[in-house]
């Protein structure tokens, strides 16, 4: 947020609503978005790793513009969040990797919807994070064409019960199928096959990777290399990871090249949060991080400060570092100027428009100040409104100055933070304490309302909640296939939906998903949705248990609790289907 602006009010993008689909220029850019997971800064040679050889990386660096503070959110689902809206997560909805709140809210604009107004090829491959079902999956965001998984990774809950990095089984544009190949791959090849057929015409390109992401499955050429160096497996397997998709990488330069659209492309490359497992925050420490404090999940720099270059030979300057406060919001109002894109209607950018930082005219450019949180340290956030006085982890940053969490840093001399200057500052640590407040009472102006399911509606019925998308109220929220079966787990949570159209509805909950069918090992099932409560006696080996019952249109919440056949304690049901059935 610059200086131009008044406290946490949005500059106004102004566009006249296009009545028609535009069509693109033949002077507009290609575009492609590429975003890995948990690769930090210093995960990649260029920036000073020594074990990591990442020629194309490397390549692609010496070819860019390079954003030197650039940042992003310290978990993915928020970066994502920003990235598409051009918005703060917090107040896009989607500030957490599960709790009910990584949902995107269906009436923001994303990048794609804005790339598909102006008349371009729109597709994405690879992690969304964003929601699954109606009107939150990409493929009703303005992606004409996707290939990816769900949830939060490939193997995740929600997911084909047998996907683990190699001939998994995909979603494309909504429907199943198997692909052969590792995964990073398979994205690419994908990409590559859309590029080739539209090349002739104007294309957007969302590419962002599940991979560096655990459980760092990759093929053993890979890692091998980095075991005989003597890094454990996990950061070997890590590297592994990233020596593939730097392969990968450059297959998707020489397609460029061989379809003839290299130099009127726009490649951004960026990673979504710090380094997962390329650096070790307790003693011995024997990664690298480029000499950033801490790594993914925290508001310290290494948490959200990671590498962006911006490749664009036909009309940037390569070689160039731009080293003044950047993020992750920014690209979506750079990128309606710089391509000359039509806004489906008025947006309030949190972003800045930095085309001028691009091209190397940074005088006029002003100090700002920007946000970073980690919203999961507030667990009550997932079952109720926002907690009065209640702050996650936080960090105000400033090209001088990072206030985290009360600590007060000079960046300018001390860019490793490590020496707290709160106590010979006082004044500053108030007035950004204050800027984070306004902010904070901005974004959280609807008290964190719950992005909620849609039921009922055609364009999703039935629908299917998985555990994970639960606000919890016992316990952690799950994600692992293999905790389905954990029966030392007592935990619960309910989702909340919005029930589109009045009439009947069967509801079917379960332990386990439809492949992997297992008794739920319940003497009872009850079942609540808003004020109507139903309870069921079961045996042991039932799979499942139905239900039937009348809703009216509105806001509701649903929960579901199984009575344990031996203990008789309780747990959630995992997976909860309601189907729309009519009105008689």
């Amino acid at each position: 947020m610059s200086n131009q602006r008044l406290g946490c009010f949005l500059a106004l993008v102004l566009v006249a609503v296009c009545p028609i689909v535009c069509n693109a220029t033949e002077s507009q850019p290609n575009v492609i978005v590429i975003l890995t997971d948990d690769q930090g800064y210093g995960d990649m040679s260029c920036h000073g790793n020594p074990w990591l050889r990442t020629p194309n990386l490397d390549r692609m660096h010496a070819e860019s513009v390079r954003l030197q503070n650039y940042h992003v959110d310290p978990v993915c689902t928020p970066t994502r969040a920003a990235l598409m809206t051009g918005r703060y997560s917090s107040r896009v909805g989607a500030w957490a990797v599960t709790q009910g709140r990584q949902l995107l809210r269906g009436d923001e604009i994303t990048m794609a919807d804005v790339f598909a107004a102006s008349g371009y090829k729109t597709a994405m491959f690879g992690k969304w994070h964003l929601g699954d079902t109606w009107p939150y999956a990409p493929r009703f965001r303005g992606f004409q064409e996707v290939l990816r998984h769900l949830a939060g990774g490939i193997d995740e809950i929600g997911n084909p019960i047998e996907n683990d990095y190699f001939d998994d089984t995909y979603y494309h544009n909504g429907v199943q199928e198997q692909r052969s190949g590792y995964c990073t791959d398979v994205f690419f090849d994908a990409c590559e096959q859309f590029i080739t057929r539209h090349a002739e015409e104007r294309f957007f390109v969302y590419l962002p990777l599940n991979a560096m992401h655990s459980p760092h499955t990759v093929a053993d050429k890979y890692s091998a290399p980095f075991l005989d160096q003597g890094h454990p497996p996990v950061r070997a397997k890590f590297y592994g990871q990233i020596i593939n998709f730097d392969e990968n990488l450059g297959r998707l330069f020489q397609t460029l090249e061989d379809q003839g659209v290299a130099e009127n492309t726009i490649v951004i490359f960026m990673g979504d949060n710090g380094t997962a497992q390329g650096f070790a925050t307790v003693e011995p420490d024997d990664g690298f991080n480029a000499d950033m404090r801490a790594k993914k999940g925290s508001v310290y720099d290494g948490g959200h400060r990671v590498a962006c270059f911006v490749r664009w030979p036909e009309n940037l300057d390569a070689g160039r570092d731009v080293n003044r406060l950047t993020c992750c919001r920014d690209w979506l109002p750079t990128l309606v100027e710089i391509c000359d894109l039509t806004l489906p209607r008025e947006v309030y950018f949190d972003g800045d428009n930095i085309a001028p930082l691009l091209r190397g005219n940074d005088d006029q450019w002003q100090d700002r100040t920007m946000f970073v949180e980690r919203q999961a340290d507030q667990p009550k956030m997932a079952t109720r409104p926002v907690e009065k006085g209640h702050r996650p982890n936080y960090a105000v940053l400033t090209e001088r100055w990072r206030l985290v969490n009360g600590e007060l840093y000079d960046m300018t001399n001390d860019p490793g933070q490590n020496n707290n200057v709160a106590s010979d500052h006082p004044e500053r640590v108030e007035a950004l304490k204050k800027q984070y407040e306004q902010y904070y009472n901005d974004v959280f102006a609807n008290d964190g309302a719950y992005t909620r399911f849609p039921i009922g509606k055609p364009e999703s019925n039935p629908i299917r909640l998985t555990v994970r998308d639960w606000h919890p109220t016992e316990g952690n929220v799950i994600w692992k296939q293999k905790q389905l079966a954990d029966d030392a787990l007592w935990i619960n949570g309910f989702w909340a939906i919005d029930v589109a159209r009045a009439g009947n509805y069967d509801i079917r909950v379960s332990r386990f998903p439809d492949d992997a069918k297992a008794p739920m090992k319940a003497k009872q099932v009850r079942l609540r949705v808003g004020e109507n409560e139903q309870t069921q006696n079961v045996q042991p080996t039932d799979v499942s248990a139905k239900f039937s019952t009348h809703l009216e249109t509105g806001h509701h919440i649903v929960q579901a609790w199984l009575t344990d056949e031996t203990t008789g304690k309780q747990r959630g049901a995992y997976f909860v289907e309601l189907e729309f059935c009519g009105n008689e």
